[in-house]
């Protein structure tokens, strides 16, 4: 990867264009690098990455997506401005309530979530769907 000074501070990468690449950049996007524990609330207008855990009693709200390097038991709202559009993912989803802009639901009592692959919610005909997050180098949770 390479830094362009002629382009800002975009980072390059084979085969994607500038023009392509702007479509990924978004300044409004906040890092928070521990667990988010029980009683612990953040809001913010955009994007949340978390490099932990969201522990029950804990909860985060933003206007943008949310992502969490970790696993979620707390609540979350994404796209708490209406967007339907925006996501969840976590390596291990299991939120006492997820919510996507006005949409809303929980994880199934008793039930133990097993999956090793990272997991994203989004709206899907107008109902929250949690699935396995999915890239071109995975397949039905497999390695290809």
């Amino acid at each position: 990867m390479t830094e362009d000074s002629n382009s800002s501070s975009l980072v390059k990468f084979p085969g994607v264009g500038l023009d392509e690449m702007e479509e990924f950049v978004d300044d409004n996007t906040i890092l928070i690098q521990r667990t988010v524990r029980s009683g612990q609330n953040i809001s913010y207008n955009g994007n949340i990455v978390v490099l932990g855990d969201v522990n029950p009693g804990a909860e985060i709200v933003a206007a943008g997506n949310i992502i969490v390097m970790g696993v979620l038991r707390g609540v979350v709202h994404a796209g708490a401005s209406g967007d339907d559009d925006c996501i969840v993912i976590g390596f291990r989803l299991h939120p006492t309530q997820l919510r996507i802009a006005n949409h809303i639901t929980r994880a199934p009592d008793g039930e133990e979530d097993l999956s090793q692959w990272p997991e994203v919610a989004r709206i899907k005909d107008g109902v929250v769907t949690i699935e396995l997050y999915q890239t071109g180098n995975h397949r039905q949770g497999k390695a290809t």
